[in-house]
């Protein structure tokens, strides 16, 4: 990717910057200095993304090579232009580049690739894959995932197992660990009841799990009141 390039797409960037949107927005991350967030609301970004995958294709994809970004607004546009990618092989391959450089919980989470409804078969064999790695938001994307596709029709026994069994002391993983879980329990009680009362995960993230499952309104009030009383103290 040449300067003039880099410099294109930074400029629209900087065109779009709202400073009041960025001293707001930075709070919610603090794992990215304020310095490097631009303060691009998130409809524009995707808008942008889009516009830019459509229009000149070859600039989006000399800028997905273009690792790391400095800015975080960089960082989402890479995210919505990966979402856009209709081969789901060239996806993966895209996603897996580019994981190990997402540095935040806003730009991980954003993230869905609509080609991923169309492969779930091969989508959890990926999943595996980042669920098992040593970088943080690969950890938590791989969750995440499992939490949009894996718990309705698709749903297996063997999915929560998984997630239970990720060890990490990242804050970041593990309040996903918890998001899963609480989400879990709004759709699949039954199997994922037992993993509450048997404390299959550690104990702030079987509190969380609780917390976040009692502020559910697809959790009923009988089940809520259940839950209170299985909370840990250790």
């Amino acid at each position: 990717m040449n300067d003039t390039s880099i410099s294109h797409i930074r400029q629209d960037l900087f065109a779009m910057q709202d400073l009041t949107y960025r001293d707001f927005h930075s709070k919610l991350m603090p794992t990215v200095d304020k310095e490097l967030v631009i303060g691009v609301r998130t409809p524009q970004l995707r808008k942008y993304s889009k516009d830019l995958f459509k229009t000149q294709k070859q600039m989006a994809e000399a800028f997905m090579q273009e690792l790391p970004h400095t800015y975080y607004e960089e960082n989402n546009v890479h995210a919505f232009l990966i979402e856009q990618i209709k081969d789901y092989k060239e996806c993966i391959t895209a996603l897996n580049a580019f994981l190990p450089y997402v540095d935040n919980w806003a730009t991980c989470d954003m993230m869905t690739p609509k080609i991923f409804k169309k492969h779930l078969a091969e989508l959890i064999t990926d999943i595996k894959h980042w669920i098992e790695s040593e970088y943080t938001y690969m950890v938590r994307f791989g969750v995440n995932m499992l939490m949009k596709f894996y718990l309705d029709e698709e749903f297996n026994v063997k999915y929560p197992k998984m997630v239970a069994s990720i060890q990490s002391e990242e804050y970041y993983i593990k309040m996903v660990i918890a998001w899963y879980f609480a989400t879990a329990l709004s759709k699949q009680y039954a199997v994922i009841l037992p993993y509450i009362e048997e404390n299959k995960l550690d104990a702030w993230t079987h509190n969380k799990t609780i917390q976040k499952a009692v502020e559910s309104y697809r959790i009923t009030q009988e089940q809520k009141a259940y839950l209170k009383t299985l909370k840990r103290k250790d």
